[in-house]
């Protein structure tokens, strides 16, 4: 059970404080509620950019870094499709450092062309060396545009192509930035050596000037029910050929996600589900094969993927894994099998809140959902699933019309060319 205290400023900033004093460390976590689906389609990559220009510097704080290391503390950041959230740990004696740091930041970024280029240049070379120069790198800029044809789920967070990035004018960066960074579209919890009035009052003294900004409605498009399969072939220089699957399944906050989830447990959470003993242990048809669920706030996707064994074809992999799949349609999963699988997120809960940064991240998405105290009913949701909402879960997530199908084949290196030099 995680204890916890919140308050909201004046200015719309949604505030959590976890008191935990076994530890002589703090922790401040700001969320942003902005992600990819935020983005036009002609300007993607923006939330991942601005990833990276929060930290070039902000109007009073020329280096974010450099005052953060002086005191002992460590930062760092992540994008999703929903949110883009910051994060740092310094000693709590420490802790208002880390308040000045963020809330001058969020009052106002250092926007300079040479800052911008700087990032720009950054974006790109991580886009080319992790999606386009990288084995399989690839595989999520063709699936999500084969399994998403309306919402912006469709391209990933780095953005549908460079030239977004590389084009990205300053006028169109300043007005991102005041669009969701304010604090009315962010969830600020401290957690740690703190106590709830400390809190308070250095988040009273350097959050509440900020001006609140205009709270951000979302009216994206939703995804249509999909009513026929998907198919995609494509090929690269890679060691092996490789076969993904996605179906679509409830969001995050929808009360059919904990069966959708437990239900890709059962088939491929580690080498004791259904399709590792099947198809990689016994038929030896997959080198490595796997399903989750992305975990999406909107109607996500649950996930199959695998590679294949040297001299399998995907076609022969292919019909192997729809025939497991298949038997998830008609019968129930056993009591047993089920409560290993309810066991085995039960650990994943438990463990992943030893650590104080999980905590603070999971009350600030949590929050996000609508609710902290949803933080500490994970367990309970898991727990109350049932063996037919698990079956019911299945013919809806899992029928064959529902899926998108991605071949990746292994494409054998080219040869280098030698070319004789006259002597």
């Amino acid at each position: 059970m995680i204890q916890f205290e919140e308050f909201t400023l004046a200015n719309g900033l949604r505030c959590i404080v976890h008191e935990d004093h076994s530890t002589p460390m703090a922790v401040l976590n700001v969320l942003y509620n902005v992600g990819s689906r935020d983005e036009a389609p002609d300007q993607t990559g923006f939330a991942h950019l601005f990833e990276h220009l929060m930290f070039s510097g902000s109007v009073n704080i020329p280096s974010y870094d450099e005052p953060l290391q002086l005191v002992g503390g460590e930062n760092n950041a992540f994008t999703s499709p929903d949110i883009t959230n910051y994060y740092l740990t310094l000693p709590a004696a420490n802790l208002e450092t880390g308040f000045w740091l963020e809330s001058d930041r969020m009052l106002n970024l250092a926007f300079s062309e040479n800052g911008l280029d700087v990032q720009r240049k950054v974006v790109v070379e991580e886009f080319k060396q992790n999606y386009l120069n990288q084995p399989y790198g690839d595989v999520w800029l063709k699936l999500r545009p084969l399994a998403y044809q309306h919402h912006p789920y469709q391209w990933a967070t780095i953005g549908k192509e460079v030239a977004h990035i590389e084009e990205a004018t300053m006028q169109q960066v300043r007005d991102f930035f005041a669009k969701h960074y304010a604090p009315t579209n962010a969830v600020l919890v401290v957690a740690g050596d703190v106590t709830v009035a400390e809190a308070r009052r250095l988040a009273e003294k350097w959050f509440e000037p900020i001006p609140g900004g205009i709270h951000y409605e979302r009216q994206l498009p939703r995804e249509p029910r999909q009513t026929e399969a998907r198919f995609l072939e494509a090929g690269a220089e890679v060691p092996l050929s490789a076969l993904y699957k996605v179906y679509h399944m409830p969001g995050r906050g929808e009360d059919d996600y904990y069966p959708a989830d437990l239900l890709s447990d059962v088939l491929g959470r580690g080498k004791s589900s259904r399709l590792y003993q099947r198809l990689v242990k016994d038929q030896a048809l997959f080198n490595s094969l796997s399903a989750s669920v992305m975990g999406s706030l909107e109607p996500g996707l649950l996930v199959i993927s695998g590679k294949l064994n040297a001299g399998v074809t995907l076609e022969q992999a292919d019909a192997a894994l729809e025939a497991v799949v298949a038997e998830m349609l008609t019968t129930e999963v056993p009591v047993a099998e089920l409560e290993k699988v309810k066991n085995q997120a039960e650990v994943s809960i438990v463990f992943g809140e030893i650590e104080l940064l999980n905590r603070a991240m999971n009350l600030a998405f949590s929050k996000l959902l609508g609710d902290a105290s949803l933080v500490n009913q994970e367990s309970t949701k898991v727990q109350a699933v049932t063996t037919a909402q698990v079956l019911e879960a299945a013919r809806e997530v899992l029928r064959p019309e529902n899926c998108s199908t991605l071949y990746y084949r292994a494409q054998p290196v080219a040869e280098p060319v030698l070319v004789e030099v006259a002597q």
